[in-house]
């Protein structure tokens, strides 16, 4: 079943990269207590991705967090030290925290994997947005194609903040 608006998000580990290495984060670490901006893409440096979807929060991370957010996360089923790279090609260190979901288990449990093993690339997560306060799915986007960034789109969730 497809998470939506009204539901918890439901637990899971995501990695993360520290100054020590990959670390553990858990959904209440992420969410709980606060107001986030929550993007997923269905791949680090892929076109839409890297040149759309990312760019977009980037240039907009000020006005998303003028508006009470208290972060802006994004995950991916890359793997923590694909992201890392991502994140420094991008600027978009310290400013967008970067979550691996290598191995799906987040996307599949909101109901939104994909099967993207007919571009050699396996199970991944489909493109979306939500609004998440204290764990709570406020708003979700989520986009019918994968290369498509626009109802997922930062200036989309800016109108739902």
């Amino acid at each position: 079943m497809t998470i939506k608006v009204g539901d918890k998000l439901p637990q899971a580990t995501f990695r993360v990269m520290t100054p020590e290495g990959p670390a553990p984060k858990t959904t209440d670490d992420l969410f709980k207590g606060r107001k986030v901006v929550f993007f997923a893409v269905p791949g680090a440096f892929t076109p839409t991705c890297h040149k759309n979807h990312l760019p977009g929060y980037l240039a907009k991370a000020g006005e998303i967090k003028a508006k009470g957010v208290d972060a802006i996360l994004v995950t991916s089923t890359n793997d923590v030290f694909v992201l890392d790279a991502w994140a420094k090609a991008t600027g978009a260190s310290g400013i967008i925290e970067f979550l691996s979901d290598g191995n799906a288990d987040f996307a599949k449990e909101i109901g939104l994997s994909m099967d993207g093993s007919g571009f050699g690339m396996g199970t991944r997560s489909r493109r979306y947005s939500m609004l998440v306060e204290d764990g709570e799915v406020k708003a979700l986007n989520v986009e019918e194609a994968a290369g498509k960034a626009d109802l997922s789109g930062a200036e989309t969730m800016l109108s739902q903040l």
